[in-house]
């Protein structure tokens, strides 16, 4: 391994760190002796000086309520970052901190959904779309998204536009399948929503882990009409390790919009809101924590190319490497078994726990799929493997 890689050697994985504390179905939950490819959650610890600027922070032994938008600094550091890394100029006092990119999700189904009404989500894609747009009554109508390269349909998709239509799901990079979308595939996107009114959600938690050739464009980049239609909703948790620490952001494209999100929020009655310490953590993840993301994405690099060679090794069993997202996708048909029974199999006999690709996780789109982390290091990878390769 080369000496940039030197903070993602085996030895930084912490496994007895990792058993007492790494939970959603992971290490903390999983029976001793058991490997957890599952939650997309990093095995690897994060960046020093996001746990140094946390210590800072605590020195005082003050922890007030912060402002229901979220701390100046915080906000300003998401700003500066979409400018600088996404060309899209952000306005800080249209950003939002929020607990968590799922309660951002959820709360923009919350403010732009009412019963009845519908939204469009990918298939397969991660079960909070549906989550979200279920819980205010209204009906996600799901499109197929292929993993391969390709451009959108715009035809077969303008069919499944109603009235009750208003919302556009976008998940890029796409979970679980990892496609990243092209710049000509996002104006489909917006063509459709400048022709029928729609808002755009704009999931971009994974959009820093994108492996070359390929390149990330946020769909609020496009043109300043996508910028006028898109809320944009990232997290901490993918690309810095911050998960338990709860914290994500939202980008509104309007102060009227942004007022509505902030109403329904309940951060202004403190029922809901962001932690500070969060807030904290994820500037200090943004201002001085780049090149310790740079050297992540080279080792997931590394690890994409490892996962996809051992799983393509597997008899009965192919994946397509991902251009984004730290999960490889494979097709298991193959095998005779369905994605669940096979799932159950390797945990059994091999110890090893994957996510099959139930209808209830990624939608009818993920039949005869797994899902796999591979945000771990080699030694975990080649190890889980080596025990799947031996019942198979």
């Amino acid at each position: 391994m080369s000496g940039q890689l030197a903070m993602f050697y085996p030895d930084q994985v912490n496994l007895n760190v990792l058993k007492q504390r790494a939970y959603n179905h992971r290490w903390a939950e999983v029976p001793d002796g058991v490997i957890p490819l599952t939650a997309a959650d990093p095995d690897l610890p994060c960046a020093p000086a996001i746990s140094e600027a946390i210590i800072r922070y605590t020195k005082d032994r003050y922890f007030s309520y912060g402002p229901p938008q979220g701390l100046p600094f915080f906000r300003e550091a998401v700003a500066s970052q979409y400018e600088e890394k996404r060309k899209v100029r952000v306005d800080p006092s249209l950003v939002m901190a929020v607990d968590t990119a799922a309660y951002g999700i959820y709360l923009t189904c919350q403010t732009l959904l009412n019963k009845n009404d519908e939204a469009i989500i990918f298939n397969p894609v991660d079960f909070l779309f549906r989550y979200g747009i279920e819980a205010v009554g209204a009906k996600a109508i799901p499109y197929s998204i292929p993993q391969s390269p390709g451009n959108i349909d715009m035809e077969s998709l303008e069919q499944l536009v109603s009235p009750n239509c208003k919302l556009l799901c976008l998940c890029n990079p796409l979970n679980p399948t990892g496609k990243v979308f092209t710049p000509a595939e996002l104006q489909v996107f917006v063509d459709l929503a400048e022709k029928y009114d729609l808002h755009i959600l704009s999931d971009e938690i994974w959009s820093d882990i994108v492996f070359a050739p390929a390149s990330y464009t946020s769909i609020a980049s496009i043109s300043e009409a996508a910028y006028r239609r898109t809320i944009i909703v990232n997290g901490f948790s993918k690309s810095y390790g911050l998960a338990g620490l709860r914290i994500g952001s939202i980008i509104a494209p309007s102060q009227d919009i942004y007022e509505r999100l902030l109403a329904i929020s309940r951060h202004e009655s403190t029922v809901h809101g962001a932690n500070t310490l969060g807030q904290v953590a994820a500037t200090a993840a943004l201002n001085e924590g780049q090149d310790w993301l740079r050297e992540f994405i080279d080792h997931l690099h590394e690890m994409r190319g490892l996962t996809v060679d051992r799983l393509n090794a597997l008899p009965g069993i192919t994946c397509l490497p991902p251009d984004g997202c730290y999960l490889a996708f494979a097709n298991v048909s193959g095998t005779g078994m369905t994605s669940e029974a096979l799932q159950v199999r390797i945990l059994e006999e091999a110890k090893v726990m994957i996510v099959p690709g139930l209808d209830r996780w990624f939608g009818d789109g993920a039949k005869d799929h797994v899902r796999i982390s591979f945000a771990t290091s080699s030694e975990v990878l080649n190890e889980a493997f080596n025990r799947i390769a031996s019942i198979l």
